[in-house]
């Protein structure tokens, strides 16, 4: 069973959403056979990949940082799609953090890494705003061996 894991930004600029979502659908549809999709379900790319795994017949894996996660999510909007995929994964990993800081969302995208055969990233290509962000992970999984696939829009840029 291939195993794919995601990172990637939770704001991506509006005018790479189509872009990013028709690569997704293009590396997860092109596996083939059955496969697992790890994710820690936050807003933007985690969410959206949960999605199009889930709809490309994938069974879903969610890696939660930290006990408190679902304080982090900004509106009542984000907190509901975090309940409606996690409801619709197959297996929870909880990881051994009470709160959800910098530190457990490294951990959660060094397990996401560590536990995958291929990392997608949804990634700008510069550096993370924080310990545990996007460039963070992506280095962790060259680091360890992992193939990483990166998916963004040339000439956008986040803000």
């Amino acid at each position: 069973m291939k195993r794919i894991g995601v990172t990637g930004h939770r704001s991506i600029p509006y005018e790479a959403l189509p872009h990013v979502r028709d690569r997704m659908r293009e590396v997860l549809r092109g596996n083939g056979g059955s496969m697992q999709a790890l994710s820690s379900l936050a807003t933007g790319a985690d969410q959206m990949f949960a999605d199009i795994a889930l709809e490309c017949g994938a069974e879903l894996i969610a890696v939660i940082p930290s006990d408190d996660y679902e304080l982090g999510f900004d509106t009542p909007d984000e907190l509901d799609s975090y309940h409606r995929l996690k409801a619709r994964a197959s297996q929870e990993i909880w990881l051994d953090h009470a709160h959800a800081t910098d530190e457990a969302y490294y951990a959660a995208g060094a397990y996401i890494a560590d536990n995958c055969d291929r990392l997608l990233a949804v990634w700008d290509g510069l550096p993370a705003r924080g310990l545990g962000g996007t460039g963070d992970i992506v280095n962790y999984a060259l680091d360890v061996g992992k193939p990483v696939t990166v998916i963004w829009r040339e000439g956008v840029h986040r803000t």
